[in-house]
Parts: C-alpha cells; structure tokens; sequence
C-alpha cells in the first residue's frame, strides 16, 4: 500500500501487487497519518483493479491485529474512504461491501463515479457535514 499525502488531507491509497504486510511502508505512513491526530479522508482510484486479489489468512489476521490497535485513532481521524469507479458493474459488489467495511474499520466507504464527485464527498466529510 502506498500514500501519497502531498494533499493531506486528502491521502490518495495505492494497493501494491503484494498482499498485506503491516510492517511495510504503507502502514507505516498510515501510523504516522494516525499520530498527526488531524482528520483527513482517504481516496482510492485503483481498488477495482485488486477487487479480486485473495489474502491468506495470516494476512487477514495481521490486518485485524493491526486495526483494532489502532481502532480510536482510525474512527476519529478517518473520515472516510472513498473509492472512485466510474464502472457500474464493478460499483455493485462496493457498495454491497460498504457495511462490512465500516463495521471492520469503523469509518465509512463511499463509491463515486469521478474524482469531482470524490472531492465533494471528501469536503463534505471534512466539514462534517451530513451525507445524502
């Protein structure tokens, strides 16, 4: 996973081809976004080309490990995340996702067609204004 913070705080989320490691520099950029303790959102652009990539179970675990250590910090700085796809079909299994993921990472996923519309959302998140 790599972030780009250059716009912070919006964080554009890129997955690697690897599978999950909480010890690479993803997570560790993610840690240090965490201990800013200042809220940003997280785009993503490119989930749907990894939509089918299967992690072992180790993985997983590690992941979940590693998340419920940083559970206060994710809930109150992580707005949210949000995943541009302009394609319907791939829209579908997102949004069927979208209450898993926020009851795993507790922050919520939305699914956007643009990056316009990503930057709305992500404003209005930031402004902590209700979403439609």
């Amino acid at each position: 996973m790599l972030l780009n913070t250059t716009y912070f705080p919006l964080v554009w989320m890129k997955h690697g081809s690897a599978g999950i490691d909480i010890g690479d520099e993803g997570f560790a950029a993610f840690e240090a976004l965490l201990l800013r303790e200042e809220p940003f959102v997280l785009l993503d652009a490119d989930s749907a080309q990894h939509e089918n990539q299967q992690h072992s179970h180790e993985e997983r675990k590690q992941l979940s490990l590693w998340m419920k250590r940083h559970k206060a910090a994710l809930r109150a700085f992580v707005k949210g995340q949000i995943n541009v796809q302009p394609d319907p079909a791939r829209q579908a299994p997102l949004r069927a996702f979208m209450p898993m993921f926020e009851a795993f990472w507790g922050y919520p996923l939305f699914v956007v067609n643009t990056q316009e519309e990503a930057f709305t959302v992500a404003d209005r998140l930031l402004a902590k204004q209700p979403m439609e």
